[in-house]
């Protein structure tokens, strides 16, 4: 797809059914045959109509597929944006309250960038996106039901968690709903326990605030700006990271060899991180001494 146009949230509600597995769990295929995810979808549809009775007014468009997080935590929300544009080169889609469209596979194929990534299979929260559309104000109404309540109640019905269970293969502890900042929200808190909480803001702003400014400038941390839809991180020369990074260090040499090396990997991992949440990554040569101010080339 060409188009990166997000879809509107004052015409669209962006959410997932969220399976938290058993850990250990196999799971037996990512994708339903189209014949199998219309039942599913429609038990989705039903659970919603419980959270907030507008939402059987609204046409839900989903796919019989289950995604990590980073899958669809990702700027302009690519996951959603081609469910939407599925659903409206579908014949009858654009029109008509109350439609469920359900993309599944055909010679197990999804159509489109639908196609769970290998990647990122195996993970312990697996999601199954879904769009509504519809009318301006039932959407607004929608919307805010789900962004209050969703978090706290949204627990999938038995049926549905039993249903999901079933049709992949999987074993699931809980299966519960939520919306996308719902999910950004349990992500951040993921990531400050494993020990990425520095690196958040700049996720969230290129998932948010895409056209915002952010900076990462806290030693012993790499250095990063997110600016024009991109994160720049300085690459430095040994002498230029320890001028910034280890100018007081009482060390030997072997020691601050260690360090930069450790330091390195910091990066790296950081550049996956950003990679696997869609968020471009460019490397940024930067010299300098201790006097220099690094973050001028960035």
């Amino acid at each position: 797809m060409t188009d990166s146009t997000p879809p509107d949230s004052t015409l669209h509600v962006l959410g997932a059914l969220a399976l938290e597995l058993t850990p250990g769990s196999a799971v037996a295929r990512d994708a339903l045959p189209q014949a199998e995810v219309g039942a599913l979808a429609a038990l989705i549809a039903r659970d919603l109509a419980k959270f907030s009775i507008d939402a059987a007014s609204l046409q839900l468009v989903t796919v019989g597929a289950h995604y990590d997080p980073v899958e669809l935590l990702r700027p302009a929300w690519p996951l959603h944006r081609e469910l939407d544009q599925l659903a409206a080169r579908a014949p009858l889609a654009a029109h008509g309250a109350g439609r469920i469209i359900a993309f599944g596979a055909h010679d197990d194929r999804l159509p489109g960038a639908l196609p769970p990534s290998a990647d990122f299979a195996g993970g312990p929260l697996r999601l199954l996106p879904f769009v509504l559309t519809g009318d301006a104000a039932l959407i607004a109404r929608v919307g805010d039901a789900f962004e209050r309540d969703l978090l706290e109640r949204g627990m999938a019905g038995a049926g549905t968690a039993l249903a999901a269970q079933d049709a992949f293969g999987l074993t699931i502890e809980h299966a519960r709903y939520l919306t996308v900042h719902d999910l950004t929200a349990m992500t951040a808190m993921q990531y400050e326990h494993v020990g990425l909480a520095p690196l958040w803001p700049l996720i969230e702003a290129a998932l948010l605030a895409p056209d915002s400014e952010e900076w990462l400038d806290a030693p012993p941390e790499p250095l990063l700006h997110y600016c024009g839809h991109e994160v720049r991180i300085a690459l430095l020369s040994p002498s230029a990271w320890h001028a910034r990074y280890a100018a007081d260090l009482q060390a030997d040499d072997a020691r601050l060899e260690r360090r930069f090396e450790q330091f390195q990997a910091r990066q790296r991992q950081f550049s996956a991180v950003l990679g696997a949440h869609g968020v471009a990554v460019t490397f940024v040569h930067c010299h300098g001494d201790a006097n220099d101010d690094l973050s001028s080339g960035l």
